[in-house]
């Protein structure tokens, strides 16, 4: 399967979803939008993957790229191709079905228990709660037609699905540790005091014990939607 990555910034690569990519033998091409490259049409690609970033939905004016972006989205959903989207990619899939997308009352950054929001199997893939890490100050309604799979005690939308073939996450299942070390690096200046935003001194103790499990996490998630999308 052509498996095609948007990436918005340098820090914020695919991690381990290369790994997932490769594991299984698919063919990875990425769009790094931070180098002005050209968004594909969805000829190009069986699934289009949608990553992370610290712009908001609603930047148009300051960021270029993200009609175009957002038109290639579309496109790939109208296609029925498989489109998964990350944080960023998450909300950018929402705007896309019409939800609306906006700033959360909330920022909610580091290791938080997540919990399954609604009997689909994609949700009952997961330990219920689990953890995963959060890193967003935004947030989204549930577009229509869809079906909410997650919610965190800071965020009611961490997670939906959409005709089967098209899944959002709020929270980062792709983090691996220099991915992680990467976001801190760019991002330290959000670690402000606040009720659901972590310290980087616990983000980093917090990593030791919940990261080994997000690569089986993702890959379980994965799967069992390429299974549900065809």
């Amino acid at each position: 399967m052509r498996v095609h990555f948007i990436q918005h910034v340098s820090f914020e690569n695919p991690g381990s979803l290369l790994q997932w990519a490769k594991n299984v033998g698919h063919q990875i091409h990425i769009t790094r939008v931070f180098n002005d490259e050209p968004f594909p049409t969805a000829e190009e690609y069986d699934m289009l993957i949608i990553m992370g970033g610290p712009m908001g939905v609603y930047q148009e004016k300051k960021f270029k790229w993200m009609t175009a972006e957002k038109f290639c989205i579309e496109q790939a959903i109208q296609a029925n191709k498989k489109v998964v989207g990350i944080c960023l990619g998450s909300q950018l899939i929402a705007a896309v079905l019409g939800a609306g997308v906006y700033a959360h009352v909330q920022q909610e950054i580091g290791w938080w228990p997540i919990y399954s929001s609604y009997s689909h199997p994609l949700a009952q893939l997961l330990p219920q709660p689990f953890h995963g890490f959060h890193w967003h100050g935004d947030t989204f309604d549930l577009p229509a037609n869809a079906v909410s799979l997650f919610h965190s005690d800071a965020c009611t939308q961490q997670g939906f699905i959409y005709q089967n073939h098209v899944l959002a996450l709020q929270f980062h299942p792709e983090i691996e540790m220099h991915l992680l070390l990467q976001m801190l690096q760019h991002g330290k200046h959000e670690l402000t005091n606040a009720p659901f935003v972590q310290t980087e001194h616990m983000i980093i103790k917090q990593t030791e014990k919940y990261l080994p499990q997000q690569m089986p996490f993702l890959t379980r998630l994965l799967d069992g939607f390429l299974q549900h999308a065809d």
